[in-house]
């Protein structure tokens, strides 16, 4: 903030790593409003993310400098704020109403044709174009252009097949039955499926390093990293968005699930930073929660692949008890996909990782692993 003889003026603050300009999306205050220290003052678009900017003082809202839809770079004024006390001095009193004229009646028109209406105000500027047919056109929001955009370059860049396998997580179900409520009262979040599968993907990762890698350019070299940094991809309002946990191979369940839960309330409350967005390695993308059964996920570049997980649903199944008899029961299965980034990992090397992530999976979890 730089103080001057009107004010003191507000700049945009950095946004991130790379983030050189905003655009302007919505004040949430007005000109002459009370605002408190760290109070959310207005909402920005990046290439990166939506996110609410704070006020850095508390005082009066002077003046709205940059407006919506403005584009601005980081270090430029947007607003000017004021002590609460001369509030009143810097805000003009408003021009006193202008007395009511009286205006004489028309006489009665005697010409047959009908008197033009008066014209109509203009109606105010708007970004939705007028409907045509019962239509509505709108203009799309610059994080859903970010996201078209980089959906189509990562096509275009890497060849990307998807490879799908059933699991069957009958003994997570009941492990999470049994834990369920002991494991939200004691971490205060919901144990869900999701923890389970990330634990199984990320440590798969250790053995088949290439699914957690990263392909330049000009396909010449290959960076394995030596760390898992998990993309989460979260639905939201405002369009699909990806924080990242680092290194989350360090992390346990319980850990993991605060991880994820928190990554989803900050993308969908606004709160969350362009940094919190970057430096992933290897995706997760959770389409069962909206009961998907399997999906084919595009990779988030220049990541080499990206884990789907289905929904989980309980069906009849043959299975052999002992002694080989056929027998059916009602198990909890589940599909996950992997789309992968044929130019350096092959149908194989897909093929292998997902057996390791079904096996980790199958073979069950121990309570002490919750705690």
């Amino acid at each position: 903030m730089t103080t001057t003889h009107n004010g003191t003026a507000m700049v945009l603050p950095s946004l991130g790593e790379n983030v050189t300009e905003a655009t302007i999306t919505r004040w949430l205050k007005s000109p002459g409003d009370r605002i408190e220290h760290d109070e959310p003052l207005l909402e920005v678009a990046t290439d990166k993310v939506d996110t609410e900017i704070s006020s850095p003082a508390a005082g009066i809202l002077l003046e709205i400098v940059a407006q919506e839809d403005a584009l601005v770079e980081v270090g430029a004024v947007v607003a000017v704020l004021g002590a609460e006390e001369g509030a009143a001095a810097a805000t003009p009193a408003p021009a006193p109403a202008p007395a009511p004229v009286a205006t004489p009646t028309p006489a009665p028109a005697t010409d047959p044709i009908p008197q033009p209406a008066p014209t109509p105000a203009p109606a105010p500027a708007s970004t939705v174009a007028p409907a045509v047919g019962g239509d509505r056109v709108e203009k799309l929001p610059r994080i859903r252009r970010t996201i078209a955009r980089r959906m189509v370059e990562s096509l275009q860049t890497s060849a990307q097949l998807t490879t799908v396998v059933e699991v069957d997580v009958t003994g997570i179900a009941r492990l999470r039955g049994r834990a369920k409520v002991e494991f939200h009262r004691r971490t205060g979040v919901k144990l869900s499926f999701l923890p389970f599968f990330v634990v199984a993907a990320v440590e798969a990762l250790d053995e088949h390093p290439v699914i957690n890698s990263s392909l330049d350019a000009d396909c010449t070299e290959v960076t394995y990293h030596s760390a898992v940094h998990l993309g989460m991809a979260v639905d939201s309002d405002k369009g699909l968005m990806v924080p990242v946990i680092g290194d989350a191979g360090a992390l346990r369940i319980p850990e993991l699930a605060r991880r994820i839960a928190d990554s989803a309330d900050s993308v969908r409350s606004g709160t969350i930073r362009p940094d919190d967005l970057s430096g992933g390695t290897f995706t997760i993308t959770n389409t069962g929660s909206r009961g998907a059964l399997f999906d084919t996920p595009i990779i988030n570049q220049p990541q080499s692949a990206i884990l789907g997980i289905g929904t989980v649903v309980e069906r009849l199944v043959p299975t052999r008890g002992e002694g080989g008899a056929l027998q059916i029961e009602v198990r909890s299965m589940a599909y996950l996909s992997l789309s992968y980034d044929h130019r350096i990992v092959d149908g194989a090397d897909a093929a292998r990782y997902l057996s390791a992530v079904q096996q980790r999976l199958e073979a069950g979890f121990d309570p002490s692993e919750l705690q």
